[in-house]
């Protein structure tokens, strides 16, 4: 049985990786500055802007949570733009990430995992994507301090698998996130084209994002890699060419775009992590 340990565990994101782990016979250890109401694993409080409190937890100096652990995924933030002032959302979120993969450095840990974002991509598109669907080959452009420090996050991880050539560390640039009772609003969403378009009308179901995390885990590369992580489909029922040509008209189209296919293409994940989408806002409302 593999050890994992999880930061941000009592989030939206977090509690659906922490139930998914469990149930597919991981031991986790959660660590984060609140318990969730639901006890799905240990949870001990940590302070991730403490590079010693950090370090205690990974290289297994908890009391009876101890390591060693076999993968780290490292999810805890401040999650969006806008609920923070951006110098709080940047010192919180860049120097934590940094604690985390310099302990995992020192603590021998060559399998991590953490939560980048879809904002890396250009979000909201004020200025237009530069074709659709939207890819990883393109250079990030954040446009907000939350998404400067995704990129920044991105930045310090490929530099230290460039460091330590057997590490993996699999950034997720995972989409909106979403549960079940939040699909009741969808519907609604076709009544403005343009309410949706910040994000190109994606989502992520969070036991999907749960399963991403999952199969990063349990990838066999090494180095490091980002990965967009978002459903398969959009959350319009109106047609992706309908959307585009309101919202979008000059944004070159690349391969063929499906009638409600996602436009954060999610090709590399299914290719290199097997990411397989399972859940859609479709069959719950």
């Amino acid at each position: 049985m593999a050890k994992i340990l999880v930061t941000g565990g009592s989030g939206k994101l977090g509690r659906a990786v922490l139930r998914d782990l469990v149930a597919h016979g991981y031991d986790v250890l959660n660590i984060d500055q609140t318990v969730p109401h639901e006890k799905i694993c240990p949870t001990v409080k940590v302070d991730l802007s403490d590079f010693g409190q950090v370090y205690g937890a990974i290289s297994g100096g908890i009391d009876e949570h101890g390591g060693p652990f076999d993968a780290v995924v490292h999810l805890a933030a401040i999650p969006a733009p806008g609920l923070a002032s951006n110098h709080k959302i940047f010192a919180n979120n860049v120097p934590s990430t940094y604690n985390v993969f310099e302990a995992c450095r020192l603590a021998g840990i060559k399998n991590v995992v953490f939560a980048s974002s879809e904002t890396v991509l250009g979000l909201p598109f004020t200025t237009p994507p530069p074709y659709a669907p939207v890819d990883e080959e393109y250079y990030p452009r954040p446009e907000t301090a939350y998404s400067l420090g995704k990129l920044l996050d991105e930045t310090m991880a490929a530099q230290f698998c460039r460091w330590d050539p057997s590490l993996r560390i699999v950034g997720l640039r995972f989409s909106n996130v979403m549960y079940p009772e939040d699909y009741k609003a969808f519907p609604g969403f076709d009544a403005d084209a343009k309410a949706r378009k910040w994000n190109l009308w994606g989502y992520i179901d969070a036991r999907d994002g749960a399963q991403a995390v999952r199969r990063s885990i349990q990838a066999d590369f090494k180095g490091f890699e980002a990965f967009i992580i978002a459903n398969a489909d959009s959350v319009m029922s109106r047609s992706n060419s309908s959307l585009l040509a309101e919202v979008f008209p000059t944004v070159p189209q690349k391969g063929n775009i499906g009638n409600n296919s996602t436009l954060l293409s999610i090709e590399k994940a299914k290719r290199m992590l097997g990411y397989s989408p399972q859940f859609s806002w479709r069959n719950e409302v």
